[in-house]
């Protein structure tokens, strides 16, 4: 089957009471979709995502992600921690996420911000160490930050989310046991550099990603003119997962279902308590 490796099916675009979310993962098992993953952002959404997931027999992270940490509080850390400890024998709990660093929002690069978000990244890392998980990394032009911070706090692996680093950077990254995530921004032909990166890296790095509602495929994608011209702009969800699976493939120059085969065995290595996931109970 097919994993989706990041996707928020908890945000405001899939509506209220999560009914959008329902139907749109129910779309995407009839398409071989068999698991989801679903990061937390902060605090207001850590049990949203672990009951969400429950009700949709997928898979959840709870974490604290960097665009959020202008509003969140020392004592969402505490919680944070508290919460990883009470779930700990919980399968679905698959690791600490989504957690990073942003250096692409200007607001989020003064001296202040930087500081702040990286006190919440090694806090978090401290506590993936802690609780013996993963993590599922926030990677916005701070590629070369997150490795340094590894470095000194690693994890054992997990998932660089959402990549476009280079290939010294995409290295690194595995050197420290991770996977990298790829997903709709690699079916937009002029990202060349993101295709050749999909192309040339072993498949045992690769696992697949939506982050829907975000990073719509080019098929889904919408212009601003387009959008101010009346048309709507396509709503990214896990069903899109097979068709960006195709186009990386493609790139390959392998099958769709080799590609899927190994990108879910990828999964498994990245966030080992998927597997209990698929293990009948004795």
């Amino acid at each position: 089957m097919w994993i989706d490796t990041h996707c928020h099916l908890d945000a405001p675009e899939f509506g209220e009471g999560h009914a959008l979310a329902v139907a749109a993962r129910e779309r995407a098992a009839a398409l071989g979709v068999g698991r989801c993953v679903i990061p937390a952002v902060e605090r207001t959404n850590f049990d949203t995502v672990r009951t969400l997931a429950h009700r949709l027999s997928d898979a959840y992270a709870l974490g604290i992600h960097p665009l959020y940490v202008p509003r969140a509080l020392d004592s969402d850390l505490d919680r944070l921690d508290a919460l990883l400890a009470q779930h700990r024998d919980d399968p679905r709990l698959v690791a600490v996420g989504e957690i990073g660093l942003d250096f692409f929002v200007p607001a989020l690069c003064t001296p202040a911000m930087r500081e702040r978000q990286q006190f919440f990244y090694r806090s978090q890392l401290r506590l993936a160490r802690k609780h013996g998980l993963p993590v599922i990394l926030h990677v916005r032009r701070s590629a070369d930050a997150l490795l340094r911070h590894l470095r000194e706090l690693p994890t054992g692996g997990g998932i660089a989310h959402a990549f476009n680093g280079s290939e010294q950077q995409a290295q690194a990254f595995l050197d420290q046991g991770f996977r990298l995530g790829f997903g709709g921004a690699l079916t937009f032909e002029p990202a060349l550099r993101l295709r050749r990166l999909a192309a040339w890296l072993p498949l045992s790095a690769l696992v697949l990603e939506t982050d829907a509602p975000d990073i719509p495929p080019q098929w889904l994608y919408v212009t601003a003119a387009e959008r101010a011209a009346g048309r709507a702009q396509g709503v990214n969800t896990p069903a899109e997962l097979p068709r960006i699976g195709a186009v990386l493939a493609g790139l390959r120059g392998i099958a769709a279902e080799e590609l899927r085969v190994a990108t879910h065995a990828n999964a498994l290595v990245a966030l080992p308590r998927l597997a209990l996931l698929d293990t009948p109970p004795a």
